[in-house]
């Protein structure tokens, strides 16, 4: 199926107009118009090669919404007309105990991702900067008509990545809740674990966003290079949610859990992190860490989005702007996740 996108084709240069082809559609498969793809952070690392797994021509996004415009003889959850979402895998194995049990994320075989992945018939996948996309019904999501669309596209990364470990340590009413970083993935975070009812305090290094989190839902901002507003967290927490991609300093954050306290890492440092054994051993604390959430859990999420008219906070930008998206992504100069608007598609 002739499709057409923005790819890059090394790790330096911009990326380009790109006509390449898809899969012809299965029974089993959706064919979806994408009319938004959010920009996601391991967008930019993948189209770097700063994670060393670059594969060539690469056509990146796994935030993608649309409509749907095919469906094969076998497909029962959606009609031609239907607005739809693809996140960030678009098949598993289905068969071994994770998969079977809807968490698909965690397959043993590996998840074939959305893009710069191989399926398992050893064909690249290409992702949501393009104007259309085929994916197997199991892996695309329904999305309600009441939300916005294009603000909807993030919650297909950020939202479930924030969503998964909230609901998987139960955040909820009288639980005491950190935040760590307020970008794509916190805003998200700060969302959701206010809407579930949790006195929320989010963790920034910026004063300018002080007024920005408490809209957000914050009932308490800390800046976190204040030594002092930091100690006297200590031992407080039920569960922290860290959503920083850049290295910091996470005993800290440790240090601030009561007993039985967790730590949960959604952030992707590119340097090892390093735990001091005390903060762990103190409280009986645990550090861990959360990927995505299974195709049951990410429509989980999408409803309870639509119950609650919960969306990401974006700004639209046109492919001609692709480039200067990036660098202010690198830069944190967004609020808070940059969607592109497919109008400004234009075949190369």
């Amino acid at each position: 199926m002739k499709s057409f996108g923005y790819a890059a084709h090394n790790p330096t240069s911009p990326l380009t107009p790109f006509d390449f082809d898809r899969r012809e559609p299965a029974p089993e498969d959706v064919v979806i118009a994408i009319e938004y793809s959010g920009i996601c952070h391991s967008d930019i690392h993948q189209v770097r090669n700063e994670w060393g797994n670059a594969i060539y021509p690469m056509v990146p996004g796994h935030e993608i919404v649309g409509k749907v415009v095919a469906v094969g003889k076998a497909v029962t959850e959606f009609l031609v007309g239907d607005l739809a979402g693809v996140g960030v895998m678009v098949d598993s194995c289905r068969v071994c105990d994770n998969c079977r049990a809807d968490i698909e994320q965690y397959c043993t075989k590996g998840f074939v991702g959305t893009y710069n992945a191989k399926d398992y018939d050893g064909n690249l996948t290409f992702g949501g900067y393009a104007n259309n996309i085929v994916v197997a019904e199991r892996y695309v999501h329904s999305i309600s008509p009441k939300l916005d669309l294009a603000a909807v596209a993030p919650l297909l990364c950020a939202g479930i990545t924030t969503y998964s470990p909230l609901r998987h340590w139960k955040v909820g009413p009288n639980k005491m809740v950190g935040v760590v970083g307020l970008g794509g993935l916190g805003h998200m975070a700060l969302k959701f674990a206010h809407a579930f009812g949790a006195y929320v305090v989010q963790f920034t290094t910026s004063e300018s966003k002080i007024n920005d989190a408490l809209k957000l839902g914050a009932d308490e901002v800390v800046i976190s290079k204040d030594a002092e507003a930091m100690a006297k967290h200590a031992g407080s927490f039920d569960f922290i949610l860290d959503c920083v991609s850049a290295p910091h300093d996470m005993n800290a954050y440790l240090n601030m859990l009561r007993l039985d306290g967790t730590l949960c890492s959604v952030g992707l440092p590119d340097q090892p992190l390093s735990i001091a054994p005390f903060t762990i051993l103190t409280n009986r604390r645990s550090f861990a860490g959360s990927m995505i959430g299974g195709m049951k859990e990410t429509q989980e999420m999408l409803d309870y989005c639509a119950e609650k008219n919960i969306v990401s906070d974006i700004e639209l930008v046109g492919y001609d702007k692709l480039e200067e998206a990036y660098e202010r992504v690198v830069k944190g100069d967004v609020k808070y996740r940059f969607v592109l608007d497919n109008k400004t598609l234009k075949q190369g």
